[in-house]
């Protein structure tokens, strides 16, 4: 499986209403179980904290790529979200984040989440990238950016 595929427009909010780093992670989460990728919030989350604990997937520039391996993970999937106002998530530049990929694989994945991560990480590096994101107003105009 490939990093777009694991992308759908049930999975992509332009309008994030979280003001924490805890309530957005929250919020993709809610995606993510409403769309029928996991099965249970609580066990997921607890994955995700956990990782977060380790330090953050804040990694600057506006972006968060929060992400867990857990058994409540029905299938690979990836939520992105974007706040316009931004939140504060602990980022390594200190700056409040924007931009929201949660990925979310089952515990048997090998190494998916780790490809998928390295990739969206890679695309991001680029200004252009990060700017057609903040401009993206639909689905479509979202995942241009993974073609």
């Amino acid at each position: 499986m490939n990093t777009k595929d694991m992308f759908s427009k049930e999975r992509v909010c332009f309008n994030l209403v979280s003001t924490t780093k805890d309530e957005v992670i929250s919020e993709l989460i809610d995606i993510l179980v409403k769309d029928g990728k996991v099965l249970d919030k609580e066990v997921f989350k607890e994955a995700v904290f956990k990782r977060e604990e380790e330090f953050s997937t804040g990694i600057g520039m506006g972006i968060a790529i929060p992400h867990g391996k857990s058994s409540a993970v029905k299938e690979a999937s990836i939520v992105f979200g974007r706040s316009d106002k931004g939140i504060d998530y602990e980022s390594m530049d200190d700056m409040p984040a924007h931009l929201f990929f949660l990925i979310a694989v089952p515990e048997e994945s090998s190494d998916l989440h780790l490809r998928a991560l390295s990739e969206i990480s890679r695309k991001l590096m680029h200004a252009e990238i990060r700017e057609q994101l903040f401009k993206a107003q639909s689905f479509e105009d979202f995942i241009k950016v993974f073609e």
